[in-house]
């Protein structure tokens, strides 16, 4: 299955339905008065996140979404059924903004969240509503208000609590393979993974997260070359990056470099996450000049753990410290949350 992460829909809400003009005919009630009722209110069109969704493939075949017209008021005071909603499911991660100016509306980041893409429009009054004293019999109803309706546009940020990151052919894809049940695409050309990937990482004592293998960058990616910016947003909301080397190639430290720079370039604030730096493929690799690169990068103030994807040598080690560093985020998550409680209470409403 195709991964798409952008698309334009256009959504209507239903009308409103018309109110009636209608006047009581019974027997024995000579002076019946008037009985139209109001019409249904038109179906809105909703958007709901949900986190079995990972991907836009849905708006592929279908771009246009509507909700369901308010039915008409009849006689004898009977108002029009309300029209349907539409529910719209959408990957959690969603950003919908307007497809005119560009507007962001809404991020659903949280499963089951929902956004109200479109409103119904009201039902009419039939004649019934205006009768008064100074007008007892209104020959007269008004009509049912349009539903709103405009075109979008859904951008994904995928949302994953690790993500992989490195140069095309590092093992990215081999990676998530072992320390996920995932089954990408694993090849010895570059740009194997044209797409995002997700696996879930299953720990002993923690609860299981959700990782993510970004396709390969190049230098000039912040700027949309290669495969460019269009997978660097999926980055964004992840808390801790891998940073996967082939230790195999001739210049190590350019490659880390490279992949840094863009990083910096695209979003300085990534440089602020939780960064490991895996060293993969010690399998073709020279021992010693595996500790001297792991050392070099110690140096410079970053966990370094070596792997090979291919043996499964280091994954467990990989494992164990992903476990102890995203506990400590949760811990951290914790106490913001109980800082943030401890201050509404010894707050006072009036």
């Amino acid at each position: 299955m195709a991964f798409v992460d952008e698309a334009k829909f256009f959504v209507k809400a239903g009308d409103g339905g018309n109110g009636c003009v209608s006047f009581r005919r019974e027997k024995y009630v000579p002076k019946g008065g008037p009985s139209g009722g109001d019409g249904g209110a038109g179906g809105s069109v909703l958007l709901e996140a949900s986190s079995r969704l990972n991907s836009l493939i849905d708006f592929r075949y279908r771009s246009h979404f509507k909700a369901e017209r308010g039915g008409n008021g009849q006689s004898k005071d009977m108002h029009g059924r309300n029209g349907n909603n539409c529910h719209m499911k959408v990957p959690v991660g969603s950003i919908i903004k307007d497809a005119e100016t560009g507007e962001v509306l809404t991020e659903l980041v949280v499963d089951g969240e929902t956004f109200l893409a479109a409103k119904g429009g009201d039902g009419g009054f039939g004649n019934a509503h205006f009768s008064s004293g100074s007008n007892r019999t209104p020959r007269f109803a008004s009509k049912g208000r349009e539903g709103e309706e405009h075109w979008l546009r859904i951008e994904l940020k995928l949302i994953a609590d690790i993500g992989l990151v490195g140069l095309p052919n590092a093992g990215k894809s081999t990676l998530l393979s072992r320390l996920s049940a995932a089954n990408p695409k694993v090849a010895s050309y570059p740009f194997t993974t044209l797409e995002p990937q997700l696996g879930v990482l299953q720990f002993d004592y923690s609860e299981p997260c959700i990782i993510a293998d970004i396709p390969g960058l190049i230098e000039g990616a912040h700027e949309g070359a290669g495969l460019g910016h269009t997978f660097l947003r999926h980055i964004e909301r992840t808390r801790i990056l891998l940073h996967v080397i082939d230790v195999s190639v001739e210049d190590v430290q350019g490659e880390f470099l490279v992949i840094e720079n863009e990083l910096r370039a695209y979003r300085e604030d990534l440089l602020d996450r939780i960064r490991i730096v895996v060293l993969n493929k010690i399998d073709v690799e020279e021992p010693e000049k595996v500790q001297e690169m792991a050392a070099h990068f110690v140096g410079l103030g970053f966990p370094v753990i070596s792997v090979s994807g291919l043996t499964g040598a280091g994954i467990q080690k990989l494992k164990d410290l992903l476990e102890e560093k995203l506990e400590e985020l949760r811990q951290l998550d914790r106490k913001e949350q109980e800082d943030d409680l401890s201050a509404t209470e010894g707050e006072i409403f009036l």
